[in-house]
């Protein structure tokens, strides 16, 4: 693909995304998404989005849940991943001593919007290894099609 501007440091747009940088971790907004399809840093799950020329693939890295527990939906072009993680560690218990906590815990939800083209009717979800997969085919319409010359 192409390289982003930004990416160059010495650029004048490069050196305003550093100065953007600085002025977020100056006033306290680390982490927090810097564009409309970004997410803030630590959203569980972490997704990849991305689509071929018949289908929308999205993988959700959700890993120790059980199947049962996640529930994938599709309305009105927005793709909700939401499931519960439990904790695994008794609560109020005094023999139990945590020194570290870095995985999450309790319920989280993921809304994905997806482009016009896809088709509800049409959507496959299997969860393996810790991943879920979810595949939604575009519309026959939108699919590019070979046209014969006469």
């Amino acid at each position: 693909m192409y390289e982003s501007i930004l990416s160059q440091p010495n650029s004048l747009l490069g050196q305003f995304e550093r100065l953007r940088r600085e002025m977020d971790d100056m006033l306290g907004a680390p982490g927090l998404p810097s564009s409309i399809r970004s997410a803030a840093a630590g959203t569980v799950p972490a997704v990849n989005v991305g689509q071929t020329t018949t289908s929308v693939e999205v993988y959700a890295f959700a890993p120790g849940l059980d199947a049962s527990r996640i529930e994938v939906t599709l309305d009105r072009g927005v793709l909700r991943i939401s499931g519960e993680r439990a904790a695994g560690i008794p609560a109020n218990d005094p023999k139990v001593q945590v020194y570290a906590r870095e995985r999450g815990t309790g319920s989280f939800t993921r809304a994905i919007s997806l482009p016009e083209d896809v088709d509800p009717a049409q959507v496959n979800a299997s969860y393996r290894d810790g991943v879920l997969q979810v595949s939604i085919a575009r519309r026959e319409a939108a699919q590019p099609k070979r046209i014969t010359v006469q």
